[in-house]
């Protein structure tokens, strides 16, 4: 976290926390800084951020309090099928059209303040001249390793002499710097329907991969409502599907239930009704989950106060107090 006299400015990577609180001091909305975040992280962090991710995020306005919501991943390609990904979980099969990169273009035209160019210049500095590798970023970085050493594009991006970088140690990235400097340089399209967006289906096609220039080229982000509930006087935000976030406001909906205040934040009872309420709502997930577009996701019913009632009666705190007596077996699922 960085805190400055404009404010406060949270992310994983302290330069990537940097860079916001500095786009925040030069006159830059609360956008301008999230988006000047999410390209440092992409060169600082990059097995958790990058432009050939998706993005999803919601914006409150000042002014009257509205919150909105954008999604900004990705479809698979047109060409794809079930039988021909052959079951593929992984690899190339496995990616869908990026979003993220539309996904910016569009919060900052609706929400921002500085130019576009500007928003790339700290990630852009950090790629070309370098940034020490965290401790966290470095032990996943390793763990990323042979993962990296299959790919030939990734062993020349992202290792360095056939190894991750370790805690540390600069590392720099100037392919990424070219990349980065190109978006800035002539926006979305350079991405979508430019030089990035050739290279990147020119690389797709040599892994054996389907997306092709129209998948690119038809992509646009969507601005959706986000869906709430209450938490104890709270109004909490998520995004709908195809996103998980229902599945928060699930859990909150059960856990409200039981007055988690007499029973301490760190006590047996409240550590058991989050697993317990967790796993109620990823059940759902498991269940539900979908684009809206294709299947039907009952979205209002599953964030019902009624419906958590239901859950909630579920849970048996019991197997969190150890009152089942002598030889007596916890219910199932406890």
């Amino acid at each position: 976290m960085t805190i400055c006299r404009e404010g406060i400015v949270a992310t994983s990577q302290t330069l990537a926390s940097q860079a916001g609180a500095q786009a925040l001091a030069r006159g830059g909305s609360a956008m301008d800084a999230a988006i000047v975040e999410n390209i440092v992280l992409a060169v600082v962090e990059p097995m958790s951020c990058g432009v050939g991710g998706d993005l999803f995020a919601m914006y409150r306005a000042r002014a009257d309090g509205r919150v909105s919501g954008i999604n900004a991943s990705g479809w698979s390609p047109r060409e794809l099928t079930i039988e021909r990904a052959g079951g593929q979980l992984d690899g190339i099969h496995s990616v869908t059209v990026p979003g993220c990169v539309d996904g910016w273009a569009r919060l900052h035209r609706r929400f921002g303040r500085l130019p576009w160019r500007e928003l790339f210049s700290a990630a852009v500095h950090y790629a070309e001249e370098g940034f020490p590798v965290t401790e966290i970023v470095a032990a996943h970085w390793r763990n990323l390793e042979p993962k990296l050493m299959a790919s030939r594009d990734a062993r020349q991006v992202y290792l360095i002499g056939g190894r991750a970088p370790e805690a540390g140690e600069v590392f720099r990235s100037p392919a990424m710097a070219r990349t980065l400097k190109v978006l800035a340089g002539n926006g979305p399209d350079a991405f979508y329907r430019g030089p990035i967006g050739h290279a990147l289906l020119a690389t797709c096609r040599d892994h054996g991969g389907l997306m092709c220039r129209e998948d690119l080229a038809e992509f646009e982000s969507e601005w959706v409502n986000p869906i709430s509930t209450t938490y104890r006087g709270w109004d909490i935000y998520e995004l709908p599907p195809n996103g998980q976030g229902f599945a928060a406001l699930e859990m909150l909906n059960i856990l409200e239930q039981f007055p988690l205040h007499q029973y301490g934040a760190r006590s047996s009872d409240t550590l058991h009704l989050k697993i317990e309420a967790q796993k109620l709502a990823y059940q759902d997930l498991k269940a539900y989950l979908a684009d809206p577009r294709l299947s039907r996701v009952p979205v209002l019913s599953l964030i019902s106060k009624e419906y958590a009632r239901e859950r909630a009666s579920s849970i048996d705190l019991r197997g969190a107090r150890g009152d089942y007596g002598p030889g007596t077996p916890a219910p199932d699922g406890d």
